[in-house]
């Protein structure tokens, strides 16, 4: 069976990923977008959801690719009108309404999925195998990058709910929450407001699991020159990293080998199992953390930042 797919805000991410994705998968069919943004070329174009479920295509499933601010309003619509529907990361702007999203879902029956890229980068399944038998000593994670470069003129991620530096920050989270085999959490949070901003610049994070292991994470998005997207995990037997947000592994510095990078393909093969299973997948435990952390840290102002 064909899922028959729209995609709901043609930004970047959705023209970057989400559309060769869809092209290049067997189970599904691009068939409408919604979008002030443009379109995708041969592809029917509406201005918004609500035009695009009344148009004249037959619609499956819906990919939401907007601002996590505004998701809550068009999973909703989606779903109540019967639409298996995947949740760009974030899935929401709150913990609440994704739970609501989830049990509306539930009780309509169709397929709510709250993707997370970064976990089917290369490196993730493999290192998580690999630390399932090894006694974890410590875990240190660098994500820092430059926001000029990856989100030019993208002023909504620096109002409330947009996240500021834990929109990248999240995918790190993704993945240590994939690869560790016991869940931790927060014991200390400092996050970098600038003056002019109300989401958060850099963030620095403790936390700890239950057997007291460490781990600690810094977020930054004011680097330049190249960017770090790294995860180290000391243990008994030896150092892991992944670098490259995943898509390198070593040990002990020895490269280890991987499959080929395809971070949206293997999203959208999750997705078409769970539509046909009718089953869903939301997963908010990275969410969970940032969450924790704007309520556990301490905020502190930093200069003012400008585009």
């Amino acid at each position: 069976m064909t899922i028959r797919i729209a995609i709901v805000g043609v930004g970047k991410i959705a023209r970057d990923q989400h559309v060769p994705a869809i092209t290049n998968s067997p189970d599904f069919d691009l068939v409408a977008t919604a979008s002030r943004n443009g379109g995708v070329e041969g592809v029917p174009a509406y201005h918004d959801l609500t035009a695009m479920l009344a148009g004249g295509e037959t619609i499956d499933a819906v990919a939401l690719c907007q601002p996590p601010q505004v998701r809550y309003a068009a999973a909703r619509e989606a779903i109540l009108a019967g639409k298996h529907v995947f949740l760009e990361k974030p899935p929401g702007a709150t913990l609440s309404e994704v739970k609501a999203l989830a049990d509306l879902a539930r009780d309509r029956g169709v397929t709510l999925f709250a993707s997370w890229h970064s976990r089917c980068a290369s490196g993730v399944a493999a290192a998580r195998d690999w630390l399932a038998a090894r006694t974890i000593t410590r875990v240190s994670v660098a994500w820092k990058e430059d926001v000029r470069h990856w989100h030019p003129g993208q002023a909504w991620i620096w109002e409330a709910g947009g996240l500021g530096v834990f929109d990248p920050g999240i995918n790190a989270l993704s993945i240590v929450t994939a690869i560790l085999p016991r869940p931790f959490f927060l014991t200390d949070a400092v996050l970098e407001f600038p003056a002019n901003r109300a989401a958060p610049i850099a963030a620095t994070l403790t936390f700890q699991d239950s057997h007291d292991v460490p781990i600690d994470a810094v977020f930054d998005w004011r680097q330049t020159g190249p960017q770090t997207w790294d995860i180290r995990v000391e243990t008994s037997d030896g150092v892991l990293l992944l670098s490259k947000g995943g898509s390198e592994m070593s040990i002990d510095g020895v490269a280890q080998d991987l499959p080929p990078e395809a971070e949206y393909p293997g999203l959208y093969d999750r997705f078409a199992g769970l539509v046909k299973a009718r089953q869903s997948d939301v997963d908010v435990s990275p969410l969970r953390h940032v969450a924790d952390a704007f309520l556990r840290g301490r905020h502190d102002r930093v200069d003012a930042f400008e585009d």
